[in-house]
């Protein structure tokens, strides 16, 4: 049995992408996030979350805020009855983190590092797994890391950003 992946970037797809988020409070699902998750639970994905997380590096919130709200992002997936395997984040920023922080590193999408990591932990076959994103670096890291499909979703990065696109992605699958 191949053991593949869905990765999973979290801001703009699985949350509103309202600029580092890191309190439950401003963490908004989007619409059609639980119902995608199910239909690549059901074709035998491991689910995974990979996110940038410069917030940490800049100074605005901790790692241990970060911790917090991913475990509740997690107990909110178990409620739906899915599991998140685990999240994987890069704290780091080349040129506004602050102390240690300020690295350009190889875990810092577009590079692969927490793609390769979860593979390497999970014996997880990335050519048979694929990665959802909503940035250019987002699947530059898929192809960095051997998934021979990425899908770009729209975000507030492009024009006409629609919450809804992660469900018009699940529809179009199931058609």
């Amino acid at each position: 049995m191949v053991n593949k992946a869905l990765f999973l970037d979290r801001d703009g797809i699985i949350n509103k992408d309202s600029a580092y988020v890191y309190q439950q409070e401003d963490f908004v699902f989007v619409e059609g996030i639980f119902d995608l998750c199910h239909y690549f639970v059901k074709q035998g994905y491991r689910l995974f979350i990979i996110t940038n997380q410069a917030g940490i590096g800049r100074g605005f919130y901790s790692e241990e805020d970060f911790d917090q709200l991913m475990a509740w992002v997690s107990e909110e997936f178990a409620k739906q009855n899915i599991v998140i395997e685990k999240s994987y984040y890069c704290p780091h920023h080349p040129t506004a983190g602050i102390g240690h922080y300020k690295i350009n590193c190889h875990c810092r999408k577009p590079e692969a590092g927490m793609l390769l990591a979860a593979a390497k932990e999970f014996n997880l076959d990335l050519s048979e797994s694929l990665l959802i994103g909503d940035k250019t670096s987002d699947i530059k890291a898929g192809e960095r890391a051997g998934l021979k499909k990425t899908y770009l979703i729209r975000s507030r990065y492009q024009a006409n950003y629609d919450f809804s696109s992660v469900k018009k992605m699940y529809d179009y699958l199931e058609a």
